[in-house]
């Protein structure tokens, strides 16, 4: 699978309406037969930040997510809300869904 994670750094002015601004984009993603999950995170620390992490079934998911429409008219549009350029980090891994976490003890 492959997995990417963004931190997005939002200008102040759309940080409070970026989940509604982002919507159709996330709900058209999450709606790909190869997309595994696409979940964003609101910083505790920094109301400005978010951090999106996704994952798709392979690199052929995730090809046919970087170049569907949706994700054309995303690149294009949503940039006005970014602060500053988008962090990513993207690999891909053998396994097809989360792990458990062994080193905590239940």
């Amino acid at each position: 699978m492959i997995t990417i994670t963004v931190k997005w750094d939002v200008k102040p002015e759309y940080a409070d309406d970026f989940m509604e601004l982002t919507r159709e984009f996330t709900e058209a993603t999450r709606a790909e037969p190869g997309c595994l999950w696409f979940d964003w995170s609101r910083s505790v620390d920094n109301p400005n930040e978010y951090v999106l992490v996704e994952a798709f079934r392979d690199g052929e998911a995730g090809g046919l997510h970087v170049n569907s429409e949706h994700f054309r008219t995303a690149m294009a549009t949503q940039g006005q809300y970014a602060a500053s350029r988008p962090k990513i980090i993207s690999y891909e891994i053998d396994q097809d869904g989360w792990n458990e976490l062994g080193e905590i003890q239940m």
